[in-house]
């Protein structure tokens, strides 16, 4: 089986949802399951350096204010899956290309759930730019992948493959993520572990 997950690293939803994604598996560690992560941008055209998270929270929704009962309700989400975000730390809004970048790098070392989950971390948790190289070059290094390797992946080619990526989304006609994509089948949103457990149950070969 493979199941494929359409997420972008400023997304707590899909933080949300990787983390029950992760917990539904836990039940088929003796099946042969592959799970491979798709880059998803909700802000495409994203500056490359980024916004602020008040002129972002601006644009996006029209303010703090009218943001603040998604995010109250994600936070109130997150929490029941163990996760506690402080959205108040994030000052940035970032361009992810690098991150989703470093995630498929990763992918030559089997580390990329690990690097996902560390950006999510540093992102929603400890409220630092991912957008920065520097952030991404400690989390790399931190999973025994060299700055040196990281540099080198981090060109314009495989910047392209992010929007690439983007297209093949637009195609299935993904709008919003997370979103599964599990032998065929679809899966949208943040959905509990148990129902994500259960779909993977009813679609095992």
């Amino acid at each position: 089986m493979k199941i494929k997950v359409y997420a972008d690293t400023i997304c707590g939803w899909c933080f949300i949802g990787q983390t029950n994604l992760e917990k539904a598996l836990e039940d088929y560690k003796d099946k042969k399951i592959e799970v491979e992560h798709i880059p998803f941008q909700l802000n495409p055209d994203m500056p490359e350096n980024g916004i602020s998270r008040s002129d972002y929270l601006n644009i996006k929704f029209g303010g703090k204010e009218f943001a603040a009962p998604m995010y109250a309700s994600m936070t109130q989400k997150a929490k029941e899956v163990g996760l506690s975000l402080d959205l108040e730390k994030i000052i940035k809004t970032p361009n992810t290309v690098l991150s989703h970048l470093l995630i498929l790098l990763a992918k030559d070392s089997g580390k990329e759930n690990e690097i996902k989950k560390e950006i999510y971390t540093s992102y929603f948790i400890m409220g630092e730019d991912i957008g920065d190289q520097n952030v991404l070059f400690k989390i790399a290094e931190h999973n025994n992948i060299s700055k040196e390797k990281v540099i080198n992946y981090f060109s314009e080619i495989n910047k392209n493959k992010i929007y690439s990526y983007q297209n093949i989304a637009k195609e299935k006609n993904i709008s919003g993520v997370p979103f599964f994509e599990i032998n065929d089948q679809y899966v949208s949103g943040a959905q509990s572990s148990e129902y994500l457990k259960n779909f993977i149950k009813e679609n095992l070969n």
